[in-house]
């Protein structure tokens, strides 16, 4: 049986700062479910993880920010830790990452203080969103309405506030990433099927057929 994100491709943005877990746990939920994640950072190298506020691994950045586009993926994950997000929401390339997954309609996921990202990317205006109780303000401020749940759904945006909430966090991003992205693909095959000049066979345009032949006959 294929995996639920088989061959679908998800890309992680992080820095120095990161909270570790909030990195790794859902890299490794996505993976057993079948994606490709992929790691973009502002540097090539590596960044420092942390735990709380202890220096934990260091990790393999895949990618840089300037060499990834959100046209490469199918959905997109921001973990939290306060240096990571308050370095990446000036990361006026970060910023913009943000801005094409979200016109693109694809689904964001963002925990703890990674929605700083969604605030400077003017993404929260309209929205319902959690995230680490520090950010309720700011949240409030660019327009959005901040809740204290594990996960909060707005659209194809999951937001969850702390590294205690990852296992509800996990799942909630695998399932809801495999159902936004099988929509996708059935809306790209009807697309393909059934391009804008050529509208599928609907009552009207069978009923035309019909008469036609009844007029010859």
């Amino acid at each position: 049986m294929a995996s639920k994100l088989e061959k679908r491709s998800v890309l992680f943005i992080a820095t120095d700062g990161v909270e570790q877990v909030e990195l790794t746990e859902p890299w490794a939920a996505l993976e057993s479910a079948g994606a490709t994640p992929t790691l973009a950072a502002p540097k090539p190298g590596k960044i420092q993880a942390m735990n709380h506020d202890e220096k934990g691994d260091t990790i393999s950045v895949d990618r840089t920010l300037a060499d990834v586009s959100a046209a490469d993926f199918d959905a997109l994950v921001l973990p939290g830790g306060v240096a990571s997000s308050d370095r990446l929401r000036m990361d006026k390339r970060a910023v913009a990452l943000v801005k094409e997954f979200l016109e693109a309609d694809k689904p964001v996921a963002a925990i703890c203080h990674a929605p700083w990202l969604l605030v400077e990317a003017d993404a929260v205006r309209g929205r319902t969103l959690t995230s680490w109780p520090s950010l309720q303000t700011d949240i409030r401020n660019a327009g959005g309405t901040w809740v204290d749940k594990q996960v909060q759904v707005d659209q194809k945006l999951i937001t969850s506030r702390k590294r205690e909430d990852l296992p509800a966090f996990c799942g909630r991003i695998v399932a809801d990433f495999a159902a936004s992205i099988r929509e996708d693909r059935i809306d790209t095959a009807l697309e393909q099927s059934f391009p804008a000049s050529d509208p599928p066979p609907g009552p009207i345009s069978v009923g035309h057929v019909r008469g036609d032949s009844e007029t010859r006959a």
